[in-house]
């Protein structure tokens, strides 16, 4: 069979088409190059490198706070005593495994004391906790400090704390941040005294009273064994009528006066009840007549409980039973106690 060329152009179109099926992908040719009809070579580009992640290496930032609870603040500044026992609590955060801390201690900015703590884990996991003790060897400037070193995984940082270490030698005429804080501890325990700065008489009064009260007799300055249990609020004057609110109680045994609401103490001044021979009636009274400024007989700021029995200032008002029955108070603390009690009042007179 003879075959006409439009036959034979349409087979060889159908061949080369099949070849270039079988060749797939891979050997398929490009576009043809102008110059000779051939196909033009693919150009191939090279995948990019693959890099494993580089791991964080900078140390994470962290925080220590520090705190003493046993200071005392006096307008604002952190004061205590020389050898006076304190519990340094410091709080890192973040919290790692195996953390440490490097205290320092210092008077005067001499380092007496230095160790290497191991942070503990707290409940949350999120910080840590550590403790440590210090005390004051003299007088000063005190200053504890905390450093973290750095690690892998944290950087270092510090914290510091500082507070005066106050001298404890004092009497009348001083002044000063030991005074102010005797003064502060003093009201505290609601001894009356007016916070002056100065170890005035008023000053003298209160100290008295609280000798008085810890039955360590009349002294008007303090030894190291008052301070300590000042300064750890020993020495609660023990309400023994609270049902009769708004009420004086007048502790003959240790020559006390208390003025009281209801259970809490609100004043305590000393006093001088009657001696022997004309000792103070024991009871429960009520005040029935008052009378400002002074009487004849001497009597200044007088509130009458029974009879000619008072409470009144007078001097003297001397550190053991001298009256004639009555309460004396010291002069300069009658006018206050005046001002605080009220006609119908109650007041208990007793022996401890």
């Amino acid at each position: 069979m003879v075959r006409g060329p439009g036959s034979l152009v349409t087979s060889l179109a159908t061949a080369l088409a099949v070849m270039s099926v079988a060749a797939g992908p891979a050997q398929a040719a490009g576009p043809a190059s102008p110059a000779t009809g051939a196909p033009a070579p693919v150009a191939h580009t090279a995948a990019p490198a693959i890099t494993p992640a580089t791991a964080a290496t900078t140390p994470a930032a962290g925080r220590v706070w520090l705190r003493i609870p046993s200071l005392f603040r006096v307008k604002g500044h952190r004061v205590s005593v020389p050898h006076r026992s304190a519990t340094v609590h410091g709080r890192v955060r973040p919290f790692v495994a195996h953390q440490w801390v490097v205290v320092t201690i210092a008077l005067n900015g001499k380092v007496f004391k230095t160790q290497n703590l191991r942070v503990k884990r707290s409940v949350n996991g999120q910080s840590g906790w550590f403790t440590t003790r210090c005390g004051a060897p003299g007088v000063g400037r005190m200053t504890v400090t905390v450093t973290h070193p750095q690690t892998g995984q944290q950087a270092a940082f510090s914290s510091k704390l500082s507070y005066a270490s106050l001298n404890e030698r004092v009497g009348p005429g001083s002044t000063g941040r030991f005074v102010e804080l005797v003064q502060q501890r003093l009201a505290k325990l609601h001894f009356y005294v007016v916070k002056s700065g100065v170890y005035d008489l008023q000053t003298e009064l209160a100290v008295n009273a609280y000798h008085r009260l810890l039955g360590r007799g009349y002294a008007t300055t303090l030894d190291h064994r008052t301070i300590h249990d000042l300064l750890n609020g020993i020495g609660k004057f023990r309400v023994r009528f609270p049902h009769h609110g708004r009420h004086a109680e007048a502790d003959l045994t240790h020559q006390v006066l208390a003025l009281i609401a209801g259970s809490k103490v609100r004043l305590l001044f000393p006093i001088s009840s009657g001696k022997p021979s004309t000792p103070t009636i024991l009871g429960s009274f009520r005040i029935y007549y008052r009378v400002p400024g002074y009487l004849p007989d001497g009597m200044y700021y007088s509130d009458f409980f029974i009879r000619g029995y008072a409470i009144h200032g007078y001097d003297p008002s001397p550190n053991y039973p001298a009256s004639h029955g009555c309460l004396r108070l010291p002069i300069t603390d009658a006018i206050t106690a005046f001002r605080w009690l009220a006609l119908g009042d109650w007041v208990d007179t007793y022996y401890r």
